[in-house]
């Protein structure tokens, strides 16, 4: 815990699944917590319970695809806490179909969110993690990052890019931050409510009756945190022990 308690973590899709529940556990645990998401009313609701719960949360609105609005998250940080320990670039988006469906704009929407949103959170607080000489950046993945299937193709591209930008960005700061890319198996959230095709979506809904909750990716998370600053936990996967993919 006192690896956790009084850091300043700044998460991204905060309003559900992974990024609400890492939010309640780092809360939990002594951090002040910096929640962004489109969806301000259930952030200021997130908030207002931590607050209420003795957690120390600030909230704004937040779309990754903006770089002027992520540069402003993390001024908010500043601004309210005074420094930047830990950046989770977790928010994503998932609306799997075939590649024959040519749902393009699905595509571009996905490769703005799931890959420009991370490049916009590591531009807006690698300037300050290195001022410091200190921070973490955390990156959610996912198993498509491994391994691809059918309707996943564009999706898991946009996975295995944030693979390889989290390897890259953890070689060119080593010795000063870390970098955890957490890659997530099934997990109940609210990813599969973008996916159009009914097909998939059909696919995905049995897929998901093996889900794990968000609170075990948030363990993984505060594991990745709770480290001394000497240890970099890079890598951590996280299945259904039901899974066999």
């Amino acid at each position: 815990m006192s690896n956790v308690k009084g850091k300043v973590v700044l998460i991204t899709g905060a309003s559900s699944g992974i990024g609400e529940a890492a939010a309640r556990l780092l809360a939990q645990h002594g951090a002040h917590v910096v929640l962004g998401a489109r969806r301000t009313d259930r952030l200021e609701k997130l908030a207002s319970i931590l607050i209420a719960e003795g957690g120390s949360a600030a909230y704004q609105a937040l779309d990754v695809t903006k770089r002027e609005q992520m540069e402003a998250f993390i001024q908010l940080a500043l601004d309210r806490f005074g420094r930047v320990d830990v950046i989770l670039n977790n928010a994503g988006i998932m609306p799997l179909s075939p590649l024959e469906s040519l749902k393009v704009d699905e595509w571009d929407r996905m490769i703005d969110v799931n890959i420009r949103g991370v490049l916009h959170g590591i531009a807006a607080g690698l300037p300050v993690m290195k001022k410091q000489g200190f921070g973490q950046f955390i990156n959610i993945a996912s198993i498509g990052a491994y391994a691809v299937s059918p309707t996943a193709a564009v999706y898991c591209a946009t996975k295995y890019a944030v693979r390889a930008i989290s390897e890259g960005l953890r070689q060119e700061v080593s010795g000063d931050i870390r970098v955890t890319q957490v890659s997530p198996g099934v997990t109940e959230s609210e990813l599969a409510d973008s996916i159009s095709d009914n097909a998939a979506r059909q696919v995905m809904k049995e897929y998901r009756r093996i889900s794990i909750p968000a609170s075990a990716i948030a363990n993984a998370i505060l594991f990745a945190i709770e480290q001394p600053p000497e240890v970099d936990v890079n890598e951590i996967i996280v299945r259904p022990t039901a899974s066999i993919a």
